[in-house]
């Protein structure tokens, strides 16, 4: 079938009568919310979005849309920033949602695994996990409306990766329905398996592209015994990487979080978003917040943070600091930092990159993009913040005070290519949680070896023959 034909009325009653007309949506404003990406920036078209209910009733879609080029593009929370969960602008893709596949299915608390369907909302999944005392630690943003299927298809980080690893480490097995309908049952519990190739690590980070993903068997730890948070202002990103390499070895894998905020994130917050207050008394150019869990007690978790910040005191890293006295308190100051993105919204446009240097290198590479972006635009303003202890840095850019919104976002492929350039030269990757997309598709192709944009075309030639599963996004075939 043509890419671009118009799918029949036929075509399309066959498509509905899998699911059930009750689980179809094809008006105008139930369809809005579904066709376009968090930020604006893609914006598509589709005849029908279906629900289906069950791992059978997914494979039945894909089926008859591999017998007749039928283009799917699966989604879940629609929460992505890349445009890889949008259909095109002509119309011709139709959305495969799984919102009602939520099941939990099992939890064994003994193995400390949970068995999902990829439906299910990561915060529930969180809930699920604390109700037999157990933690999922995958914490986002988004997490009130991100869905599983969709953190693993875009091998989602968050704020907990320094201690217990992205999607990829929380993830024993999976259940894939393949472009042609066939299942994949991958649903093991080990986590020692070496037979044969790990197809699990193809569907992770695939975003869709390979197969939706269906069920997932997912790692749980015990809750933490003792959490304790603490805020620091400091003077630069070299002071909060000495105070990192204290925390790590002072700390181990306690150190579950380590998070670098500048100052101008502090005042987007506090000025944006409603109940936020800056937590020290005094103004400081940079900010750390330091979270610590032990599996002892509270006592063990205080005398952590207490001993790290004294010994940041002595050596000089350290300004002020504050620790949060209370769980309340804690949650306050993680608003802040999960708030930093959404407040740069009022300030006007903002052009973000999502990268990823080595560790020791975030100063260095602080510097160099910030006197490359305000050689090329004099005003910008720079919200550069994220996981220090991980090597992830959101590199937001917001407009000068004053600029036209439409002509500073018409600079978006410019300013890339400034951060994107120094990212690299560093060894770094301009993705580092958030996929490819479409947003970074080609640009992916232009910079990695022409070897390993091949072997990805040919990954998705065997696994998508007819070129149905989310089409235009990764990689071009």
């Amino acid at each position: 079938m043509d890419a671009h034909q118009p799918l029949s009325r036929d075509l399309l009653s066959r498509f509905s009568a899998i699911v059930g007309e009750a689980n179809v949506v094809t008006g105008d404003a139930d369809m809005a919310p579904h066709l376009v990406e968090n930020r604006g920036l893609y914006k598509g078209a589709s005849p029908l979005l279906l629900k289906p209910g069950s791992t059978e009733e997914v494979s039945a879609i894909l089926k008859l849309a591999s017998e007749t080029g039928t283009a799917i593009v699966p989604q879940t929370g629609n929460t992505g920033l890349v445009g890889g969960q949008t259909p095109s602008a002509d119309g011709t893709q139709l959305i495969l949602s799984l919102e009602r596949m939520n099941r939990i299915r099992d939890i064994d608390p003994l193995a400390n695994v949970m068995v999902v369907d990829g439906g299910c909302i990561l915060a529930d999944v969180q809930k699920a996990a604390e109700e037999i005392g157990r933690l999922f630690p995958l914490s986002l943003g988004s997490e009130g409306s991100c869905r599983i299927g969709g953190n693993l298809s875009t091998n989602a980080g968050g704020t907990a990766v320094l201690a217990y690893g992205n999607m990829r480490q929380l993830c024993l097995g999976l259940e894939v329905v393949l472009p042609t309908g066939e299942i994949w049952d991958g649903l093991r519990r080990l986590k020692k398996d070496n037979t044969g190739y790990d197809l699990r690590d193809l569907f992770i980070g695939a975003e869709g592209t390979l197969g939706v993903i269906t069920g997932a068997v997912l790692k749980l730890f015990p809750q933490p015994a003792g959490h304790q948070v603490a805020f620091v202002g400091l003077a630069s990103p070299e002071q909060a990487l000495h105070l990192f390499e204290k925390a790590s070895n002072l700390c181990g894998t306690a150190l579950t979080g380590f998070e670098l905020m500048p100052r101008i994130g502090i005042e987007f917050t506090t000025r944006h978003i409603p109940g936020v207050r800056d937590p020290l008394g005094s103004v400081h150019d940079w900010y750390v917040l330091v979270d610590i869990s032990t599996n002892d007690s509270a006592d063990t978790a205080r005398v952590m943070v207490e001993t790290l910040l004294e010994q940041g005191l002595e050596a000089g890293l350290i300004e002020d600091a504050v620790i949060a006295s209370s769980v309340a308190q804690q949650t306050a100051l993680w608003h802040m930092r999960e708030s930093m993105s959404d407040a740069q919204k009022p300030e006007g446009g903002s052009i973000k990159h999502d990268v990823s240097v080595p560790v020791s290198k975030i100063p260095a590479f602080m510097a160099a993009a910030e006197k490359g972006v305000l050689a090329a635009m004099p005003g910008a303003r720079i919200c550069a913040f994220g996981h220090l202890g991980d090597g992830n840095i959101h590199y937001n850019i917001s407009q000068p005070v004053g600029a036209d919104k439409a002509e500073f976002l018409g600079r978006w492929r410019e300013m890339n290519a400034i951060v994107h350039g120094i990212v690299l030269a560093a060894g770094g990757s301009i993705s580092a949680e958030h996929g490819i997309g479409q947003l970074k598709r080609d640009e992916l192709a232009r910079i990695r070896p022409e070897i390993e944009i091949e072997l990805m075309r040919r990954i998705k030639r065997a696994f998508d023959p007819a070129g149905i599963m989310n089409p235009g996004k990764v990689v071009s075939v």
